[in-house]
Parts: C-alpha cells; structure tokens; sequence
C-alpha cells in the first residue's frame, strides 16, 4: 500500500511537471491570455467545473484570447499552479471553487500586477475578482418545486463535501419544501468530509438508492461529479433527481425534474471580457435570482415532467424572494 501511494504521489509530481513545461514551451507571447484552474471534479463533471469551463470556452470563441486549463489533482496543486501562470504572463488566471481561497490570496500578493478570479470565496485584495453566488435562493426555490412535485411527501438531499457552502444548499432546500408542506419529510446526506467527496459517483449513487428505498421520490443533488451516481439511481429506480450548477436535464431525460442553474459559466465569460477589454475591477460580484446569475431550468427535457402550474407557482415565490417578501434562511448567517 505504502508503495502505491508513493507510486501515486511520483505520477502526479510527473503530471504537474508535464503540464509547467507546457507552459514554457507552449505560451504565445502576444495574445490576451488567461489560466483556468479547474478543481477535483474536472472539466466532465457536468456541473460545477463544465459551467467554468464552458464559460471560457465561450469568451475564447468570442475575443479569441489564449486559453489554457488544468484540473488540480489535489488541493496542494492549486498554489503552483496559479504561480506558473503568473509567471508565465498570463493576464487574468481564474481559480474555480473555495478550496483555492489561500492560494488565490497567497499568489495574488506575490503578484500584484496581475489579475486573479475565484469562484465561490472572498479574497480581500485589490487585484483579486470574488465571484459569489446565492445559491440558498436557489436551493429554497429547489425545495419548494420539489414539494410540489413529490406523491410521498419524502424529498432528499445529497450533497457533496460536508461543508457550509454545501450546509446553504441544504437548509434552504428544507425551508423552501417546508413553504409548501410543513409536514414534508426532508433527509440529507452527504458524500464526505474531503475533496473526495466531489468525485465520487458510486458513494453519491450508493447514498441515493438507500434513500429511494426509504420512500423518497425526489432527491436534489448538489454534489460536483458525485451528482452523477444519484442520477444513475434514479433511473436504476425510476424516481426524479433534480441536477445543480449547470442545466443536467438532459443527462436523465424525463427524470431530472430540473436543474438549479448556477451561472459560473456567465461570470467566468463576462470577467473575461471586462478583463481583456482593459475594466478589470478587484471586489465582490454577486450573483442571484434578482441578475438572473440563479435560476431554475425548463427545456424539451423536463417540460412534461414539470407541470405549468409547479412552474407558475415558483416563479411566484421567485418574485416574492426577489422583491424582499420572502427571506430565505442563510446558513451563513445562522447564530
């Protein structure tokens, strides 16, 4: 086992030497160019991660700038990879996920000059773009259509990493059904406690079977690539998922219910081009129902499963949270 490990830890040490040695030989020297560091679940991950790096893909098509990306390994290879691409010159270098808080604010101060974006924290540093989400509006509005939507009065919860960004995604979700049905049954579990937890389709599926088979009929998934396993035990028992970040419907047609759309890939798009067109400001930008930066999704893959009247009803209560009726419990601020 030892052995193994250290075999492991020899290919990725090769792996992240591979891709710094790329970066010297394979950077253009003019063109407006820009560093994306995706985290653990990877550009496939269908969620989280393919909304960032649509979103870049997006801008590349658009201003034609230089893009290069790299999936971390592990949380230890977020700093050397935003270092080597502010050494190597690129212009904006964007890190996708709270993990890389510390790497963002360590690499930021060591290179004041140039830009930096994260999403999902807040680095308080003038040359530093925090791109946040109120994800606890769209997790309420979630919970409230599943409630709706649910024949057993038993909806579920599977998130990824145990932490309190994931915590917002649950409590909202429960207070949202709640709205609905205050009787309705609420179980959330979640994939684990480390990085792991974002790239674990056979845990995420494991969890979401055991809560099928305890009467849950709707299970919101918010869980990076684990996400995936609990969209294959839901069309192993027949029952609704609902997919986070990015439009999933048409993973499972006719079984995801719908998506809650978390717009990571319009403000990794639209950084991009303030940033190339010389308007690159440091601070926080947030996104919420209000900008649209948070939605839900309806398209050909979920329309007869999502009745027009579920539909009316929570674009009702969406008015309600944007107008300030309706204040949704944020596990943030929780005392």
């Amino acid at each position: 086992m030892q052995r193994f490990f250290t075999q492991s830890l020899k290919w990725r040490a090769f792996a992240m030497f591979l891709f710094l040695a790329g970066l010297v030989f394979s950077t253009p020297a003019a063109d407006f160019k820009v560093g994306l560091v995706l985290d653990r679940g990877g550009k496939d991950d269908k969620s989280f991660n393919s909304s960032a790096y649509e979103g870049a893909n997006q801008a590349k098509k658009k201003l034609g700038i230089f893009l290069k990306y790299v999936e971390a390994t592990d949380d230890n290879a977020f700093e050397p990879l935003l270092r080597a691409f502010a050494q190597r010159d690129f212009d904006l270098i964007i890190g996708i996920g709270f993990a890389q808080k510390e790497a963002i604010k360590k690499v930021a101060a060591q290179f004041p000059q140039k830009h930096f974006a994260i999403i999902d924290a807040e680095v308080d540093a003038p040359n530093v773009r925090s791109l946040v989400f109120e994800e606890h509006e769209g997790a309420y509005l979630i919970g409230a259509i599943a409630a709706m939507t649910s024949k057993s009065g038993k909806i579920g919860f599977v998130g990824g990493m145990d932490i309190p960004l994931i915590r917002r995604f649950s409590m909202a979700y429960e207070a949202g059904a709640k709205k609905i049905n205050p009787q309705i049954n609420v179980l959330a579990n979640f994939v684990g406690v480390t990085s792991e937890a974002w790239n674990n389709p056979p845990k995420g599926k494991e969890l979401a079977v055991s809560q099928y088979d305890a009467g849950i009929d709707i299970i919101f998934a918010a869980a990076g690539a684990s996400g995936l396993g609990v969209f294959d035990a839901a069309e192993e028992k027949k029952k609704f998922a609902i997919g986070v970040d990015a439009n999933q419907n048409w993973t499972k047609p006719g079984l995801i219910l719908t998506s809650m759309l978390k717009r990571v890939d319009e403000a990794v798009a639209s950084t991009i081009e303030e940033s190339k067109a010389g308007h690159f400001t440091g601070g926080i930008k947030r996104f919420g129902l209000a900008n649209k930066g948070i939605d839900y999704s309806v398209d050909q893959y979920n329309e007869k499963i999502l009745p027009e009247s579920v539909r009316k009803r929570a674009d009702d209560i969406k008015a309600e949270i944007i107008a300030g009726k309706i204040v949704v419990p944020d596990f943030y601020k929780k005392k």
